[in-house]
C-alpha cells in the first residue's frame, strides 16, 4: 500500500510532463501552420504587401516626425521655462540677500522670524510663472547659528544636488541644476533649483536656493505627447486606407487580367475583360480583349487548318491501303520468283520488295498518328511480363543488331516486372527504342535494362555510340525530327516512331525520358505504373543515365529458355527467383540467321 502510494505522484508528474510535452508541440505545430499560413498570404497578395508596406514606412515617418516635434517642443517650452525661471531667481534671491544683508537683529527669535517672513514672501510672491519653494541650509556648523535650516513648505534639503551645493559653497554668484523633486503617487517630477550665498546675523554663511517644481510643464509635454500619438495612428490609419482605396483601383483590374488569362489558358477563348472608362487600366482591358479576338482568330484558324490535314492524312492513307495492298501482292510474287531473273531483274525486284515494304510501315505510322490526333486510340491493358515481352524484342531484333554487329544484351535489375499494360504498344516502344540503339549504336554493345518498384516498372535502352547533345534530347520526340538527316540509314524509318512511342506511353500514364552525350552514346527510360489508369511516381525505378553492373547482362537466348509464367490470380507471380536462373554464356551470340536472309529481313519502323 506505501509502494503504490509514493508511485502515484511520480506517474502524476510524468503525465503531467507528458501533456506538456503534448501541448507544446500542439502550439509549435499551430504556430508554424499560422506562419506558413501568413507567408503565402504574404507572397500571393499584392495588395496586402503595398497596404502594409505602406503603414509601416508611414509609422516610421510618423515616429519620426514626432520624435523630431517632440525633441523641438521640449527644447523650446524648456529654454522658454528656464529664461523666465533665471530672470525670477535672480531677483528674488537678489531680493533676499538684501533684505537679510540690512537686517539688524540682536537675538536667533527675531532672526527667525525675519527668515520665515522673507521665505514665505518669495515663495508665493504674486505674478510667479512656476510653483517656487524657499530652501536655507547653513554652509558651516557653528554654535552661535540664530537659524537652522528652514523650508517655505517643508521642503527638505536633501533635493539639492551636490554638484550644487558644492558650486554655492565655493562661489559667490548664483547657480542653478535640474533636479527631481518627490511628486505625490511616489515618483519624482522634473524640478529647477537656484542657489546662492546670502549671511544672517551675526555674520553666518548660509546657502539659499529657489526651487521650482516643473511638473506642470511636464504635463503639458505629456499632453502633447498624447496628442501627437493619437495622431500618428490616425495618419496611419488614414495612409492604410488610401493604401487599400489605390492599390484594389489598382489590383482589381490586374487580378481581373490574371484570371481572364488562366480562363483564356485553360481553352475558354470567349472570355473578356470589363472595360470601363479611358484611363490606363481601361487601355489594358482593351488591349488585352484586343489580344484575345486576335488568338481565338488564330486558334480557330490554327484548329480548322489542323482538322484539315488530319483528314487529309487520313483519306490518303485510308485510300492508299487498297492500290498498296496490291502492290505489295505484285512484290511478293516477283520476291519469291526472283531466282528465275537474271541479276539486274532480281536486284530490282529485291528494292522493290523492300520499298513496299517500307512504304507500308510508313502508311501505318501515319494512320496510329492520325488515330492519337483524332482522340480514338485506345488501351486493351492485361497483365504482363515486362521481362519476357523486352527479351522476345530484342530476339527478334537480332538479324538486324547481327548485320550491325552489335551485341544486344538485357540487364535484368531485380525479380518480379509484370504490370497492367497494352502489350502491343510496350512492345512497339521497346523495338523502336532498341532498334534505335543498334542503328546508333557504332557496333558498340547495347543493353536493355529492366526493373521496377512497388509502383512502377522501368525500361532503360542505353547504347554508346554517336550519342546526342541536350538540344537534340529536347528534339528526339517530334514528329519527322532527325538529329542527323544526312546519316546514312539501315532502317528506314519515317520520323514518326518516337513520336508514336511517346504518345503511347502517354496513354498508359507513364513517363519517356531521353539522355545523350556527344561520344558517349545515349539513353531512353520507359517507366510505366504497374496498375492500370495509375500514374507513375516521382522516384523511377532505374536512373537516368543508368547505373548497372555490366557483369548482370544476359543474352536473350538465356532469357528465352525460362518460360513465364501464367499472368492470372489476384497475385502477380514472381516470373524471377533468383539471378542464377539466368546463365551466362562465355561467347557472343551467334544469330541463327544468315546473312543473306539477314539483308532480306524486313525492316523495323525507326524514328
Amino acid at each position: 500500500m506505501t509502494t503504490a502510494t509514493a508511485g502515484a505522484p511520480e506517474q502524476a508528474d510524468t503525465v503531467a510532463a507528458g501533456s506538456d510535452a503534448g501541448v507544446g508541440a500542439r502550439f509549435g505545430s499551430l504556430l508554424t501552420g499560422w506562419f506558413s499560413a501568413a507567408r503565402r498570404r504574404w507572397t500571393a497578395s499584392l495588395q496586402l504587401r503595398t497596404v502594409a508596406i505602406t503603414a509601416v514606412l508611414t509609422l516610421v515617418a510618423a515616429g519620426v516626425l514626432a520624435l523630431f516635434l517632440t525633441q523641438q517642443i521640449t527644447s523650446g517650452l524648456f529654454q522658454s521655462r528656464f529664461d523666465q525661471v533665471e530672470a525670477e531667481s535672480n531677483r528674488g534671491l537678489n531680493q533676499a540677500r538684501s533684505i537679510f544683508d540690512n537686517a539688524n537683529t540682536n537675538d536667533s527669535e527675531t532672526t527667525d522670524l525675519l527668515v520665515t517672513n522673507t521665505l514665505n514672501q518669495l515663495a508665493g510672491e504674486t505674478g510667479a510663472t512656476v510653483v517656487r519653494d524657499m530652501v536655507l541650509v547653513p554652509l558651516e556648523d557653528s554654535q552661535n547659528l540664530f537659524v537652522g535650516p528652514k523650508s517655505s513648505s517643508g521642503l527638505s534639503a536633501e533635493v539639492i544636488p551636490a554638484e550644487l551645493s558644492a558650486a554655492v559653497q565655493n562661489g559667490s554668484g548664483t547657480y542653478w541644476r535640474s533636479i527631481g523633486l518627490p511628486a505625490e503617487d511616489g515618483g519624482t517630477s522634473p524640478g529647477l533649483a537656484f542657489g546662492t550665498q546670502v549671511t544672517l546675523p551675526p555674520g553666518n554663511i548660509y546657502a539659499l536656493y529657489m526651487v521650482y517644481d516643473l511638473s506642470s510643464v511636464q504635463d503639458t509635454l505629456d499632453y502633447l505627447m498624447r496628442v501627437l500619438v493619437v495622431a500618428g495612428a490616425m495618419l496611419v490609419m488614414m495612409n492604410s486606407l488610401i493604401a487599400v482605396y489605390v492599390t484594389r483601383s489598382v489590383v482589381r483590374p490586374v487580378g481581373q487580367a490574371a484570371s481572364a488569362a488562366e480562363t483564356l489558358s485553360s481553352g475558354d477563348l470567349s472570355v473578356r475583360m470589363p472595360v470601363q472608362g479611358e484611363d490606363e487600366m481601361a487601355r489594358l482591358g482593351t488591349s488585352f480583349n484586343r489580344m484575345a479576338d486576335n488568338i481565338q482568330d488564330q486558334i480557330t484558324q490554327l484548329a480548322e487548318l489542323s482538322q484539315m490535314q488530319q483528314r487529309f492524312v487520313s483519306d490518303v492513307s485510308h485510300e492508299l491501303r487498297t492500290p498498296l495492298t496490291t502492290v505489295r501482292m505484285a512484290a511478293e510474287v516477283l520476291y519469291d520468283s526472283r531466282d528465275e531473273f537474271d541479276a539486274i531483274n532480281r536486284r530490282s525486284t529485291e528494292l522493290l520488295y523492300h520499298q513496299v515494304e517500307r512504304f507500308q510501315a510508313l502508311l501505318a505510322d501515319l494512320l496510329e498518328i492520325t488515330r492519337f490526333d483524332a482522340g480514338a486510340a485506345t488501351m486493351a491493358p492485361e497483365k504482363t511480363d515486362i521481362l519476357h515481352l523486352v527479351t522476345d524484342v530484342v530476339l527478334t531484333a537480332q538479324p538486324l543488331a547481327h548485320k550491325a554487329n552489335t551485341a544486344v544484351y538485357v540487364v535484368p535489375v531485380g525479380a518480379e516486372v509484370n504490370a497492367y499494360v497494352d502489350p502491343r504498344r510496350i512492345e512497339r516502344i521497346v523495338r523502336n527504342l532498341v532498334n534505335n540503339a543498334i542503328e546508333h549504336g557504332e557496333s558498340r554493345p547495347v543493353d536493355v535494362i529492366v526493373g521496377g518498384n512497388e509502383q512502377d516498372v522501368a525500361v532503360v535502352v542505353r547504347d554508346h555510340g554517336i550519342g546526342m547533345s541536350e538540344e537534340q534530347a529536347s528534339h528526339v520526340f517530334d514528329r519527322f525530327w532527325r538529329g542527323d538527316p544526312a546519316r546514312a540509314r539501315t532502317t528506314g524509318g519515317s520520323g514518326l516512331g518516337l513520336s508514336i512511342a511517346a504518345e503511347d506511353t502517354r496513354l498508359h500514364n507513364g513517363r519517356l525520358d531521353a539522355w545523350g552525350h556527344l561520344g558517349d552514346g545515349s539513353a531512353f527510360r520507359l517507366v510505366i505504373p504497374r496498375a492500370s489508369g495509375a500514374t507513375v511516381g516521382e522516384d523511377s525505378p532505374l536512373a537516368l543515365p543508368p547505373v548497372y553492373d555490366e557483369s548482370q547482362r544476359r543474352l536473350p537466348s538465356d532469357l528465352e529458355s525460362i518460360e513465364p509464367l501464367p499472368l492470372t490470380g489476384e497475385v502477380l507471380p514472381d516470373r524471377v527467383q533468383e539471378q542464377s536462373l539466368y546463365r551466362p554464356r562465355a561467347e557472343p551470340l551467334e544469330s541463327t540467321v544468315s546473312p543473306e536472309d539477314a539483308s532480306n529481313a524486313p525492316e523495323e519502323e525507326e524514328s
